[in-house]
């Protein structure tokens, strides 16, 4: 299975004022995190982290937090807070990444963005959108909560914030993103 998630802040202590996280401390956070990923991600999963997965911090601890979450490979979509000493901690580190899975392309980014490659779909053309195979653009860095992805989809708009903020700080997977927007998975 195919995992996303992003915004997890490990170490980023004013994060609980600022998101009104439900964790005593910052410790609590980052165990709650990790065990709630754990439960989802096994070693067989491929996981996406979009971006600001720890802020600041002691990079032996920071690196320590990152390396106990599960993945067979995990793949760093590039964040506004991502140090370089946790790139060694991921498979791959970049800045934008396209994947397709069940007949659907997935836009990759940190940042929600207008507009996107097949965000029309083959055989759409600007305003008529090909339902069947327009992409789906997943981010993070705004902090959402779970209202905003359901507004996106009563919009019409095939963008999910896959940050913990949004999702009940877990990773979302493909197909429950695909079931999200009640489109088949083949």
């Amino acid at each position: 299975m195919i995992y996303f998630t992003s915004d997890i802040h490990f170490g980023h202590k004013n994060i609980l004022g600022f998101q009104n996280r439900p964790f005593k401390n910052i410790d609590e956070m980052n165990q709650q995190i990790i065990e709630r990923f754990n439960q989802k991600v096994t070693d067989n999963d491929d996981v996406y982290i979009l971006g600001d997965v720890c802020y600041k911090g002691n990079q032996y601890e920071m690196k320590a937090l990152v390396n106990k979450l599960n993945g067979k490979t995990k793949t760093l979509i590039l964040g506004n807070h991502d140090p370089k000493f946790i790139y060694p901690c991921f498979d791959e580190v970049t800045i934008y990444k396209e994947i397709d899975y069940a007949g659907r392309k997935f836009v990759l980014f940190h940042y929600p963005i207008l507009e996107w490659n097949h965000f029309y779909g083959h055989g759409g053309r600007i305003g008529e959108r090909n339902d069947k195979n327009a992409a789906i653009q997943l981010h993070g860095h705004q902090h959402n909560l779970p209202v905003q992805n359901v507004n996106n989809r009563r919009a019409g708009q095939f963008r999910y914030d896959v940050g913990v903020d949004a999702n009940n700080f877990t990773p979302v997977s493909a197909d429950e993103i695909l079931e999200f927007f009640n489109l088949p998975i083949v």
